[in-house]
């Protein structure tokens, strides 16, 4: 799968994957951009005493393998010399020691748990025949949750700015976990605006949803496009929190959760997690304002990890 970019913004596009990954959109972008088929680059790094397979490097702009042993590591570092990259620029966007982490996954997944049915959500998304980074980065996601007098999550909607940095991309995948007895079969997927919805397929026991939401047209590389959506719920029991996952780097995110003047929590925070797993840190109170009670969070540079909001009823 090639990169390109609009001629007048190849370098800044470049500049901007390097900055915000994850590591294969950025190898992919640079090797593009600087016009060296794989042969050639393995031709330069040979001659730098590194020697590594043609397979392994398209693997790697692929997204289907990650460097993670020494020897790969030090191709990386050779990597960026021969394409003319800055120190570290290719390094400091794998795991620390090239180990495994969330960066694979897709941006901008609901976890709420996700980390128990990731073997589902992966087995929905395959049906749907998505490549694992789908063509996009998220520029911008205003997301508003909705809780209900019986303290479930009614739904929620998105307003979503995203940037396409291969040719050809029209639709999005949106992933809907609900809270615990959630029937997905229930659920209903709303396209707003700029988008129709797709297919839609779903995993009973885990509550997992993956809804295909089709662009009005094909995006070029470098283009933007905004287009929203919801989900509406209410096939579960009282909810406690929702927390958003991203598997690399983004722009901003604001989450805005609404409550129900019959159903007031004592008590709201916002989050972090440095996967799904993870303990959670960055623990801060926020204070319902207005008639509904509403509470909300903005994170201006997303990081790889978890964001959310959690509350207490009783």
């Amino acid at each position: 799968m090639g990169y390109a970019a609009h001629p007048a913004h190849t370098e800044a596009e470049l500049a901007q994957v390097l900055h915000t990954g994850p590591f294969h959109v950025a190898l992919r972008a640079a090797l593009a951009v600087r016009g060296l088929p794989l042969q050639r680059v393995q031709h330069h790094l040979a001659h730098r005493g590194v020697k590594v397979g043609v397979t392994s490097l398209s693997y790697w702009q692929q997204g289907a393998r990650r460097p993670q042993r020494p020897e790969s590591l030090r191709a990386v570092r050779a990597l960026e010399e021969v394409l003319q990259l800055p120190g570290n620029s290719l390094l400091r966007l794998l795991p620390e020691g090239g180990a495994p982490s969330d960066r694979g996954r897709p941006a901008a997944r609901s976890y709420r748990s996700l980390a128990g049915a990731s073997g589902v959500l992966e087995r929905l998304l395959a049906a749907l025949d998505q490549p694992a980074d789908g063509g996009l980065h998220t520029v911008g996601h205003h997301e508003r949750v909705r809780i209900g007098a019986g303290r479930e999550l009614l739904g929620r909607d998105s307003q979503h700015v995203v940037r396409a940095y291969r040719d050809g991309v029209d639709r999005c995948l949106a992933v809907h976990q609900g809270d615990p007895g959630c029937d997905p079969a229930r659920v209903t997927v709303r396209a707003t605006e700029n988008c129709r919805t797709g297919r839609v397929r779903y995993d009973r026991a885990s509550g997992v949803l993956v809804a295909e939401l089709l662009f009005d047209a094909g995006l070029r590389a470098g283009e933007t496009y905004l287009f929203g959506y919801g989900f509406e719920d209410g096939t579960a029991g009282p909810s406690g929190e929702y927390a958003r996952g991203f598997g690399f780097a983004g722009g901003q995110y604001v989450l805005q959760v609404r409550f129900d003047e019959a159903a007031l929590p004592l008590r709201c925070r916002r989050f972090v997690q440095a996967s799904a797993g993870a303990a959670r840190t960055g623990r801060a109170d926020l204070t319902p304002n207005g008639r509904h009670g509403t509470v909300h969070l903005v994170e201006q540079d997303v990081r790889p990890g978890v964001l959310g909001i959690d509350w207490d009823w009783d």
